[in-house]
């Protein structure tokens, strides 16, 4: 099996799915990988050192594609890279296929293996401590005064009340943006629906500035925010929201969502996806960050997390096949999202409406 790996093409993507570390092991072992030229000059990497290595350095992504058989990326594919694929293709990237119709309509023509980075991390992707570490950052830096925000300092200062935030979601992306919040000495309530969670998040950070509350206790709460952080991922097939548009006319008129999680209509419905060339807009009012892809502003670090994470998996698919390590691995099963032509993904078909077979009834077929 040869492995792949292009450079991500989406605006201001940095990442890269493997770095020279993981790419060593690999050659190592005698497996042959493909690397696009410059794909990981972002992340701090340069072609030299993925020849050194061992990697071959390749051309463009049309030579990647073409003389790879697993294709291991960050981001879903685009418009531009479907002529690219094919049916003997195994791809390994986040997909979000619930939210891209699009997308699954061109995997499942090529009848092709997909499995769906996203799903497949038994502790969570190491992205999203990232992705809320950064997005509570801009959250704040929208609080203030230029940007249309409270005015107030993330420190209390001479009396005065700093910022005073709502992270909603207290797992990997809420625990992220608790670091930075309350290294900067804001006030924050943390919403989540488990009490088990809540409890250990308090014995984590034990601050006096910090306290939880129960989901269902936020929305009472709302208006008292100068920045909310939204970290919950919302089911695709939910039509309620926990900010409906209604929503937003209760919060402060200098209030700030960022809103890391971004799922469109979502946790938030007035969310929409956003690119770091213009990350901001305005409803009813209320200023909204809604970038969907930021661990790319950090591709450094992103990188370094994401492509360790996903090492494991790569291995396992090489030595056993992607199919036998789905059997294996039942968090790289729960992200195979269609082979030969068949929908397996359970999201997917319920938000498209599709019809599916049952992971497992497949992969024992």
């Amino acid at each position: 099996m040869i492995v792949g790996i292009p450079k991500e093409i989406k605006p201001q993507e940095g990442r890269v799915a493997q770095m020279p570390e993981q790419v060593k092991q690999l050659t190592d072992a005698g497996v042959k990988v493909l690397v696009e030229t410059n794909a990981g000059i972002l992340s701090g990497v340069t072609d030299e050192e993925y020849k050194a290595a061992g990697a071959e350095i390749m051309p463009d992504a049309a030579s990647v594609y073409g003389g790879a058989t697993l294709i291991v990326k960050v981001k879903e594919f685009l418009e531009a890279e479907y002529p690219l694929l094919r049916e003997d293709h195994i791809l390994f990237t986040n997909i979000h296929p619930a939210a891209l119709p699009g997308q699954v309509d061109a995997l499942l023509e090529k009848g092709l293996t997909a499995i769906a980075a996203e799903d497949c991390h038994e502790f969570g992707s190491p992205n999203c401590a990232l992705a809320g570490e950064v997005g509570a950052f801009e959250g704040i830096r929208y609080c203030f005064a230029p940007h249309g925000g409270s005015g107030r300092h993330f420190y209390g200062h001479y009396g005065s009340q700093p910022i005073k935030a709502a992270v909603i979601g207290l797992g990997n992306v809420g625990r992220g943006a608790l670091r930075v919040l309350l290294s900067l000495g804001i006030e924050v309530v943390g919403y989540d629906i488990s009490d088990g969670i809540r409890y250990r998040t308090e014995q984590d950070w034990d601050h006096s500035n910090f306290s939880t509350a129960h989901i269902d206790d936020f929305n009472a709460d709302m208006g008292d925010y100068d920045l909310i952080v939204n970290c919950v991922l919302w089911p695709k097939h939910r039509d309620d929201h926990l900010i409906s548009r209604a929503d937003l006319k209760r919060l402060k008129p200098t209030a700030v969502i960022s809103d890391i999680s971004c799922d469109p209509g979502g946790a938030v419905e007035t969310c929409r996806a956003t690119k770091w060339e213009d990350p901001t807009y305005r409803e009813e009012g209320i200023l909204h960050f809604c970038v969907d892809n930021i661990p790319g502003s950090v591709p450094v670090a992103a990188s370094a997390g994401y492509s360790r994470a996903l090492y494991i998996h790569i291995k396992s698919m090489i030595e056993n096949g992607w199919k036998e390590a789905c059997k294996k691995n039942a968090y790289l099963a729960r992200g195979l999202v269609c082979a030969e032509g068949t929908l397996t993904h359970a999201e997917t078909a319920r938000v498209q409406g599709r019809d599916r077979v049952e992971t497992e009834k497949f992969l024992n077929s």
